[in-house]
C-alpha cells in the first residue's frame, strides 16, 4: 500500500454493506492523503459505486465508518459532504435550467459566500470549458457538455475531496485528454477518487489503484507496483556471434537460465541468418538486463535487440478480478 506522512483526507473503515441476502461491500478498509489521483476499479458489481456513495454519504453502511477529514460521514453528514464534490455516474441535472443558473443555484447551496460567487463560477467555467455555453438550456447540449457540467458542479464549493464516477462518460478523446489533464492538475492539490473502465485513463492519471473483487479489495498500490507484482517482465533478445559462427541455442538458453532475476527462456523469432531469438522472463522485480549484457561481453556475443516488455494494467487487473474457474 502507499505510504502516507499526513492525515488522510478520507479514510474507509471496514466498510460492510449488505442489500438483503447480497453483500456488495466486505470489510473494505483504506486511507487516501492530499495529492493522491486514486484509481477505484474493479468489474461490474464489484462493489466500486457502493463503496464510493457510503464515502459521500449517500448510503449508510451497514457496519463500519467512512470519514472525510476527522468528520464521520453517517454522524456528521453535513460537515462531512461540505469537504467533497461528487460526480455520480450518469448524474441528474436540471435540463430546463441555464448552465450559469445551475451553478449558480449549486454554488449557493454549497453555501459559497456571495461575494466570491462571481469569481468561482468564471474560473470552474473555464477549467471545465463551460465558457461558451453558460446562456444554454442544460437540455440542449449534448453528453459530453452535459458531462462537464456534472463535473462543474463537483467543483463549484473548492472541495478537498473529488468523487468521480465515471467523469469522462460520453467524451470524445479530445475531451478526454482535456478532462485526464484537469484531473492531473486537481491532484495537485486535492485528493481524487475516480472510477472508471477505461484502463488507459487510469493509468495516464493515477499515482494509485485500489481493485475491488466481489465486494473486497484485491490490490492497492501504485500501477508500476502492481505490474511488479506480476510474473516479472518480459525482456526480448536478439543476439548474433561477433566471429560469424553460429550460436548454440541450447548452451545459450542454458547460460541465461543462470542469471539473477530470469525465471525461463525460450526461443523467439531472430533477425535472419546466424541470428538467436529468445524471450526471457523475468523473476519479480529485479532487472536481469545488466547481467545479459555481461554475459554477452564475455561470450563475445552482439546484441542487435534488448527490450522489456512490462506486464499491462489490463493484464493485471484481469488476473486479480478473475474468478476461480475462469479462463
Amino acid at each position: 500500500m502507499v505510504e502516507a506522512d499526513t492525515q488522510p483526507v478520507v479514510e474507509a473503515r471496514g466498510l460492510l454493506k449488505d442489500f438483503g441476502q447480497t453483500r456488495a461491500v466486505d470489510n473494505v478498509s483504506f486511507q487516501i492523503t492530499r495529492g493522491e489521483v486514486v484509481g477505484f476499479l474493479g468489474p461490474n458489481g464489484a462493489g466500486k459505486t457502493t463503496t464510493m456513495q457510503m464515502l459521500t454519504g449517500f448510503l449508510k453502511p451497514t457496519a463500519g465508518s467512512a470519514l472525510v477529514g476527522d468528520r464521520d460521514v453517517s454522524e456528521d453528514p453535513i460537515r462531512a459532504q461540505r469537504m467533497l464534490g461528487y460526480l455520480p455516474e450518469g448524474a441528474p441535472l436540471y435540463d430546463e435550467m441555464m448552465v450559469i443558473d445551475f451553478l449558480s443555484y449549486v454554488a449557493v447551496l454549497r453555501q459559497v459566500p456571495a461575494d466570491q460567487r462571481t469569481r468561482r463560477l468564471r474560473s470552474i467555467a473555464e477549467r471545465c470549458g463551460l465558457m461558451d455555453v453558460l446562456g444554454k438550456d442544460i437540455g440542449q447540449l449534448s453528453k459530453g457538455y452535459r458531462q462537464r457540467v456534472a463535473l462543474a458542479q463537483a467543483m463549484v464549493h473548492d472541495p478537498d475531496l473529488l468523487v468521480l464516477d465515471e467523469p469522462t462518460s460520453g467524451l470524445d478523446p479530445n475531451q478526454i485528454i482535456e478532462i485526464r489533464e484537469l484531473i492531473k492538475d486537481l491532484g495537485r492539490e486535492k485528493t481524487v477518487i475516480l472510477s472508471t473502465h477505461i484502463l488507459p485513463e487510469v493509468q495516464a492519471t493515477c499515482n494509485r489503484i485500489i481493485i475491488l473483487r466481489d465486494g473486497k479489495i484485491v490490490a492497492d498500490d501504485t500501477p508500476e507496483a502492481l505490474s511488479e507484482q506480476e510474473a516479472g517482465a518480459v525482456i526480448r533478445l536478439v543476439l548474433k556471434p561477433r566471429n560469424g559462427s553460429e550460436l548454440d541455442a541450447g548452451a545459450v538458453r542454458a547460460l541465461l537460465e543462470k542469471l539473477p532475476g530470469v525465471r525461463a527462456v525460450e526461443p523467439d523469432s531472430g533477425e535472419g541468418e546466424r541470428t538467436l531469438g529468445l524471450i526471457l522472463k523475468g523473476r519479480g522485480s529485479q532487472d536481469p538486463r545488466e547481467s545479459v549484457f555481461e554475459a554477452a561481453a564475455s561470450h563475445d556475443w552482439v546484441i542487435l535487440e534488448m527490450h522489456e516488455e512490462r506486464v499491462s494494467l489490463e493484464d493485471t487487473f484481469r488476473r486479480l478480478t478473475r474468478r476461480e474457474g475462469e479462463d
